[in-house]
This record gives C-alpha cells, sequence and structure tokens, in this order.
C-alpha cells in the first residue's frame, strides 16, 4: 500500500460539521422531540391512523418495558421479522433504549433463511406477522424463543397490541449505553460470500444520519414539514437509515406502506401530499412506464432519490418527464459502511446540479479514497478503481467473524467496498463495475456462493457458478452455469424448481447453462469474470 504522503483523500463540497454522536441512538431521534412532539410521525396509509412523536415516544418506552419482562435486556438481540409497519419502529425504538439490539429480516423468506439468521445473531425474542408464523413457529419452539406477532392472535404466540395495552408513564431499567455498544444487526454478504451480521453501533448510526440532515446546509435537506414515503423494506438498510432514521431526526411525517402497489402508492402520494420518495430503480421504471400515473397529481414531491442499484440516463429522463416538480437523484451505499457513502448535492439546501449518471460526493465528516486493486496504491482522480471510506460511521465489524472483518476493514481504518469506480474533477463518484461478486435484485443482495452451494446438494449437480444477467426490470438476475454429475439428465426446470422451493422469490435462479467444467484459479476459487463475459458474450 502507498505510503500516507501519497494518497489522494477525498471529502465532501460540503464542510464537515460537529457531530454529538456519544448519545443513545434514540436520544439523538428524539432530540428536538419538544418542538414537533404534536406533528405527525407514522402515518399508516392503508388504515388512515396517525400517530404523533409523542406517541411513538411514549409507545416505544411501553413496548421497552413489555421487552424487559420478556427477558430483553442490555446485549440481547430481538429479530424484526417484518414488513413495513408501526410495530417495526416501535420494537426497533424500543430496542435502543434498553441497550438492546434488532437484527432485520425479510418475513418473505424461507424457513431455512430465516433459522440461519436467527441462530447466527442469537435472537432470543422474533416478532413477526401471521404471514411469517408458520416458518418460526417450530423454530421458537425448539430454541425456546419469545414470538409475538403483531396483527393476529395464535395460541402459541403473545400478542403485541396486549403487551403494550395501557397508558401512563413506565419505569425502564437504568443502562449505561456506550456509543460503541451495537444496536442495529441487519444481514449482509459484503464483498463475498454468505450472509453475515453487519454491527452497527449507537456512534454509527447517529454519525450517519447527521452526515445527511444535520448542520446549517445538510445533504438532505428534509425537515419537520416533509412527508416521507416509507415504501422500500425498513429491513434494508436503505430504508431504516435514510427514511426511518433520518425522518425521525427532523420530525417529519412517515408514510408507512407494507409493500409496493403502483395505484395505492399514487393515491397516498397525492391524498398525504409526499414530499420526499425514496425509491430503487425498478420502481422509477415502473413510473417512467406506467400511462396509470398521468391520473394522479404527485405534484407536492420535491425529492426523488433512488438508491441501492445503478440507474441509467434513459429512464431518469422518462421519470422527470412523468413528475416534473420532483429532483431526481442518486446516492450510494453499503450496509458495512453505516451505510451512505455518497449523495447527490441536488438535495441539498443550497443544491448543486448533478450529473447524470454520478452517484453524488461524499458525505460530509468522512474521507474517501480509490485504490488499485491489484497494488493498494491510492489513485489521483479520474482513474478507476476500488472504493474505499473511513469515518465514525462505518461498521463495527462483522458478527463473530474477525476475519471476515479483517478483509473488509484494513489496519487505517479503510472499508474496502468492492466496488469499482472514480472521482471526477467536480468531486463526483462514479461506479463502473464491481469487484465484489453479489448479484443485485432490484436492491435486495444475491450472494452467488449460497446459491452454489444449495446446487451442489443436488446428487445431479457435480459443480455450479452463479453470476449475474442484466435485467431492465430488477437490475441483475442469477445465472447458473451446471456440470450434470456423470450419467444424470436433470433439466433447467428441475434445477430452477429445486432451488426456488428454498430459498426467498429474489434468489430464484433466471437461467440454467449447461457446460463441461467451471472455469477455476488454481487455488480452486471459481472465476466468475470469465463466466459473466462469457454470458454476455452469448447473450449480446
Amino acid at each position: 500500500m502507498g505510503s500516507l504522503q501519497e494518497e489522494t483523500i477525498f471529502r465532501s463540497k460540503l464542510p464537515d460539521i460537529k457531530i454529538t454522536n456519544e448519545m443513545p441512538l434514540h436520544s439523538y431521534c428524539f432530540e428536538y422531540l419538544s418542538s414537533f412532539a404534536d406533528r405527525p410521525c407514522l402515518i399508516e396509509g392503508a388504515t388512515n391512523k396517525i400517530y404523533t412523536y409523542a406517541d411513538v415516544d411514549r409507545l416505544s418506552r411501553r413496548t421497552a418495558a413489555s421487552l424487559v419482562k420478556l427477558g430483553l435486556t442490555q446485549g440481547k438481540v430481538v429479530m424484526n421479522l417484518l414488513r413495513n409497519s408501526s410495530e417495526f419502529v416501535l420494537i426497533f425504538l424500543a430496542a435502543s433504549r434498553l441497550g438492546a439490539i434488532a437484527t432485520t429480516a425479510n418475513p418473505y423468506l424461507t424457513p431455512g433463511e430465516i433459522k440461519k439468521q436467527l441462530v447466527a445473531s442469537g435472537a432470543s425474542v422474533v416478532v413477526t406477522e401471521a404471514c411469517a408464523v408458520e416458518k418460526v413457529r417450530d423454530l421458537a419452539k425448539e430454541n425456546n424463543l419469545t414470538l409475538i406477532t403483531i396483527d393476529k392472535k395464535f395460541d402459541d404466540c403473545l400478542y403485541f397490541p396486549d403487551l403494550i395495552e395501557g397508558s401512563g408513564e413506565v419505569e425502564l431499567p437504568e443502562v449505561e449505553i456506550h456509543p460503541d455498544d451495537v444496536v442495529a444487526l441487519p444481514y449482509s454478504s459484503g464483498t463475498t460470500g454468505l450472509p453475515k451480521g453487519v454491527m452497527l453501533t449507537h456512534r454509527s448510526l447517529i454519525t450517519s444520519v447527521a452526515q445527511q440532515v444535520d448542520g446549517e446546509n445538510p445533504n438532505l435537506y428534509f425537515s419537520e414539514t416533509d412527508v416521507i414515503l416509507c415504501v422500500l423494506p425498513m429491513f434494508h438498510i436503505y430504508s431504516l437509515h435514510s427514511i426511518l432514521l433520518c425522518g425521525l431526526r427532523v420530525g417529519a411525517g412517515i408514510l408507512i406502506m407494507k409493500k409496493f402497489e403502483l395505484v395505492p402508492m399514487m393515491e397516498w402520494v397525492q391524498k398525504y401530499k409526499v414530499t420526499i420518495a425514496p425509491l430503487v430503480p425498478p420502481i422509477v421504471v415502473e413510473i417512467a412506464k406506467s400511462p396509470l400515473v398521468e391520473k394522479y397529481d404527485p405534484s407536492s414531491i420535491r425529492i426523488v432519490m433512488s438508491g441501492a442499484a445503478p440507474m441509467g440516463k434513459d429512464i431518469q429522463d422518462a421519470f422527470r418527464a412523468k413528475i416534473p416538480s420532483a429532483y431526481l437523484g442518486q446516492g450510494y451505499g453499503m450496509t458495512e459502511a453505516g451505510p451512505v457513502l455518497a449523495m447527490c448535492l441536488a438535495f441539498a439546501k443550497e443544491p448543486h446540479d448533478a450529473k447524470s449518471g454520478a452517484c453524488g460526493t461524499v458525505v460530509r465528516n468522512a474521507e474517501l479514497k480509490i485504490v488499485d486493486p491489484e497494488t493498494g496504491a491510492s489513485l489521483g482522480r479520474n482513474v478507476p478503481g476500488e472504493i474505499c471510506i473511513r469515518g465514525q460511521q462505518i461498521m463495527k465489524g462483522y458478527l463473530n467473524d474477525p476475519e471476515a472483518t479483517k478483509n473488509t476493514i484494513d489496519e487505517g481504518g479503510w472499508l474496502h467496498t468492492g466496488d469499482i469506480g472514480y472521482v471526477d474533477d467536480n468531486e463526483e463518484i462514479f461506479i463502473v463495475d464491481r469487484l465484489k461478486e453479489i448479484i443485485k435484485y432490484k436492491g435486495f443482495q444475491v450472494p452467488p456462493a449460497e446459491l452454489e452451494a444449495l446446487l451442489i446438494t443436488h446428487p445431479s449437480i457435480a459443480e455450479a457458478a452463479v453470476v449475474p444477467l442484466k435485467d431492465e426490470l430488477a437490475g441483475e438476475v442469477p445465472v447458473a452455469y451446471v456440470v450434470r454429475t456423470k450419467g444424470t439428465e436433470i433439466t433447467e426446470d428441475e434445477i430452477k424448481q429445486y432451488v426456488s422451493s428454498q430459498v426467498v422469490f429474489y434468489k430464484r435462479i433466471s437461467k440454467v447453462i449447461f457446460t463441461e467444467a467451471i472455469p477455476k484459479a488454481p487455488s480452486g476459487k471459481i472465476l466468475r469474470k470469465d463466466l459473466r463475459a462469457k454470458l454476455n458474450a452469448q447473450v449480446s
């Protein structure tokens, strides 16, 4: 690695700010509670139910008091196995109040996938909804877990509304929360391999939220008069951070949608006068292409943030024609980075125009550098290399995985993203490739290693490799190269069915290509780069 003198360090175009990150996360979110206590905090689109900030503060305390009685104390883990809901927010804030940890998971995962995360995270309490109870019921019995449901009563589950019934003040145990204690444990595959628990601390999340919304000229100019659309799943770090935590900090209204459906979304945008719409490219594509959008008035929207996957200029232009009131810009993040690395300055109080294809400039109070992936040497402007970030917002490390942590955060404190990009003369960041092997389906992570491990458990499959194929709607879809076991004639459909019965929908194999051999390095590592090139050649 080059000496410190040779390093080119990139910083935000906005000045650094003073960040007070020594307090617990919930205290930071509610620091200015008195100034917006009576304003709407959580708005449930489907039921028209509105919780004020005072309600959310009070109910999160009651939730914390209930969870203490169930044994959720400092350092213990609760799993939020929920779609977007007010209960998700209350559980998350309650965990913070207790010095406990919330691990978040998609209720549409298969029972096997949920079990892996439950066991790895060490969760003792699971909060879920009727649609996922069957997936965790046996697990809960086997592992003596407390199971809570939010929307329907079951004989063998506690019922969330019953737990927090009643009103009045509650006494919570006094706990001393250290800024470097873990508060959130989302799961990510990082640059390679299987999903791992990402330890995000009170300090790292406060720093990351402050980088966006605090100070005189915030990167994201959100205020208490804003209504933020929350259609992206809160179990994903993008929504948890950039919608929920940033929204709570500024006192904005957060409009909760359980799942994306275009017509209800447009109806609610019009009804609740949504001003901020954080989206992902597949939703942007649907809005850009659907004639239904023209039946509604989305003119209240002033900001549309797009993240979790890159987006092309054609789609941006088509979208702007549909919602001309909105400024559409992109950000760039990864769970391990806490999560935001860069954000478009068009969202700032004093906006700057963004270039097409750029994903913003590096966040305040952080450092970014570009390194040669082969030598580790620091690179200058306009030269593509691996993007690395350093600052108090990055993860503490991977849970119980010092080796993977060491491979991601180097001795200098730099987090290596596995993304290839460059910084131009205007400080804007462009992503051009990925070193990392993760496939991004509509912003969801699909680890090739996980699908390969599953494929080779089939007796008719000798070897397998999984690579991404570009897809206009999904971004990328998984394609499997398969070597059949000698003397077997397994078909593409049989393989697809075998995989889809064991994984969540976005990890399903889109196409199977049979081959005589899988290309490998002398070390035995699959040469996915060669397979990607081969696949692209076949498709074009």
